[in-house]
């Protein structure tokens, strides 16, 4: 049972980074001077968000993708290729640009979570592309990961409109 939870964890590492980003929040959230407003909230998620599901997130789909290759196709669905590494290298950029963006400026933000969303919006295109042709519906094609990569992103622009929001109306 343990093996199989770790097994899911590690499969559905979106979904990991994702909860671990909101669980990092939470606790900041609690630990916020008193009155906690909603620009701190948002604050908290953001920053939160962009380091474990931009930052951490993509550097895990590197390692995966270049060093695992064989292991992230098979999981895919797909043979493996040498745009595994590229898909790899492409995933360090954005987390790097999540490690420097997620305690820093609107603008860093927007930059991180701005490009990382297209990629997992295009690529949830795709995963939808190959169920309809290919019938492939693996669990790294159809599962956990292909509604992430649609939910990630929204929830990315929600947080950055949020957090631009509060940051014209001065809510503090």
């Amino acid at each position: 049972m343990i093996a199989e939870f770790i097994r899911f964890i590690l499969s559905n590492f979106t979904l990991t980074f994702l909860v671990i980003g909101l669980l990092f929040s939470l606790v900041a959230i609690l630990r916020a001077p008193k009155p906690v407003t909603a620009a701190v909230v948002v604050e908290k998620l953001i920053s939160w968000h962009v380091f474990w599901a931009i930052g951490v997130c993509f550097l895990y789909n590197f390692v995966m993708h270049s060093i695992f290759g064989k292991t992230a196709a098979a999981f895919i669905g797909w043979a493996d290729s040498p745009f595994q590494f590229e898909v790899g290298t492409a995933s360090l950029g954005f987390s790097i640009v999540g490690f420097l963006a997620a305690f820093r400026s609107f603008d860093l933000r927007l930059a991180a979570i701005v490009g990382p969303a297209f990629f997992a919006l295009g690529a949830a295109v795709g995963h939808v592309y190959q169920m309809v042709t290919e019938h492939n519906f693996a669990p790294g094609n159809a599962g956990v990961i292909f509604y992430l990569d649609i939910l990630i992103p929204l929830f990315g622009f929600l947080l950055l409109w949020l957090s631009h929001r509060f940051s014209l109306t001065g809510d503090h």
